[in-house]
């Protein structure tokens, strides 16, 4: 959008080479770009000038990013907050979220693919919500306007509703290609974390529609599934990389406080409540079994007990559950013959039939090498790096400079990339 690409953006930070590496990334992309070596420093900027959005580090003398970030939600509550911090403070994470209500947080080192697409979809984000609420009160004063005009001009009412709608569209859009994104930074982590949220969550939303569940519900699910590693940020590569059944006791009682860590970052964000319940209940059982809160049946939210199918089905193939990485046809028996005891029957039934009685699916696009790529393409699936990263999200549309990126990262690559594009027919 060019409403986005001449924002203004203000970076925080008290180290020289921070910042000089953030103005060079982000003046090269057609940003405004303000610099400030202090939180205290930061705020004065913020009062005097027109500021879109703030990136601000974590660890600053004085004033630390939570700190900051929280003054700036005060002085400047529209203005975007994103956090730069290292994968191990978690706890600074869920004080920056509690406290300066932040967007985003970004994990040190960054990846300037990575640091640009949350900004542009950050910045796209606050311009949609800016647009929709621009609507809503022009709506609002033309339906008054409208009471003293001839029944003849009731089509102007449908052309703002229509616009209305569109815009309401592409923010809900832009919020599920926004988790995407963040379920991208958590795999980041590499090792088994890489590439599990989104299987999981892709198995979940099919388990769902399966059982004939609300849209919405849906929608919660997958979001539950994409965020379902969140609590384990903080965790140390060692022990990411032990199976749950090498854990001592010590190690094991880490583990289970995942999902009431996931909860509460979740906490503060008002569209992912139910989203939150789902992720602290992912590990309950029917039998009473499980943790945090050892449910039972239906106390346990539907939402819960069916992330718990699709992720320990994931967890067996990559060894995250024994010390040995299961085949696929082995895992569905191992999920399946615990039914009633560990999980729901029904979750299961649908669990069997997804992979057992659906038909094979339609395509509904074809693979494009990248130099037959073109401008205003929309990509049908997500596009995956070799390691497991998200690229670029399913439904993206494509433009030039994106595209002779595609193909500077094919060379570098070998040379061997097709992505999925939807057929023309398929697309708005």
């Amino acid at each position: 959008m060019e409403q986005t690409s001449s924002a203004t953006i203000l970076c925080v930070d008290d180290e020289a080479n921070i910042l000089s590496s953030l103005r060079r990334l982000f003046r090269a992309n057609g940003y405004q770009i303000l610099l400030a070596n202090s939180g205290m420093e930061g705020l004065e900027i913020l009062r005097t000038q027109h500021v879109d959005l703030v990136i601000s580090d974590m660890r600053m003398p004085e004033m630390d990013g939570a700190q900051f970030l929280e003054q700036v939600r005060t002085l400047r509550p529209e203005c975007i907050r994103i956090l730069l911090t290292g994968y191990s403070e978690v706890h600074s994470i869920i004080s920056a979220i509690n406290r300066g209500e932040i967007h985003r947080y970004i994990s040190k080192p960054w990846e300037e693919n990575d640091i640009l697409l949350v900004v542009k979809q950050a910045l796209e984000r606050k311009y949609l919500f800016d647009e929709k609420t621009r609507l809503e009160l022009l709506t609002h004063a033309q339906n008054e306007e409208l009471k003293n005009l001839n029944a003849s001009l009731e089509f102007r009412i449908q052309e703002r509703t229509a616009e209305l709608k569109n815009a309401n569209e592409k923010l809900k859009d832009n919020f599920i290609t926004s988790i995407k994104v963040f379920s991208a930074v958590i795999d980041m982590r590499g090792g088994k974390l890489a590439g599990h949220s989104r299987r999981v969550a892709d198995i979940a939303r099919k388990i769902a529609v399966r059982m004939n569940l609300d849209a919405a519900l849906v929608q919660d699910i997958f979001i539950a599934g994409l965020l379902l590693d969140i609590g384990k940020i903080g965790f140390s590569d060692d022990l990411l990389a032990l199976s749950v059944n090498q854990m001592s006791g010590e190690q094991l009682g880490q583990y289970h406080k995942h999902t009431i860590r996931a909860e509460q970052v979740l906490m503060p964000l008002e569209d992912l409540q139910a989203t939150a319940r789902i992720l602290r209940s992912q590990h309950e059982r029917v039998d009473g079994k499980g943790f945090p809160d050892q449910l039972t049946g239906e106390q346990i939210p539907i939402g819960a007990l069916i992330l718990a199918v699709a992720s320990d089905y994931d967890s067996l193939q990559t060894g995250s559950l024994l010390q040995r990485k299961v085949p696929p046809k082995e895992a569905q028996e191992i999920i399946i013959r615990t039914s009633g005891i560990r999980y729901h029957s029904e979750v299961i039934d649908a669990f069997k039939q997804i992979f057992h009685l659906q038909p094979e699916p339609v395509h509904d696009y074809q693979e494009v090498p990248p130099l037959n790529l073109k401008a205003g393409m929309v990509l049908a699936d997500d596009l995956i790096s070799r390691d497991g990263h998200l690229l670029l999200p399913a439904d993206y549309i494509l433009t030039d400079s994106i595209i002779d990126k595609i193909k500077r990262h094919n060379v570098i690559n070998g040379g061997k990339m097709h992505l999925k594009i939807r057929n023309r027919e398929n697309t708005v």
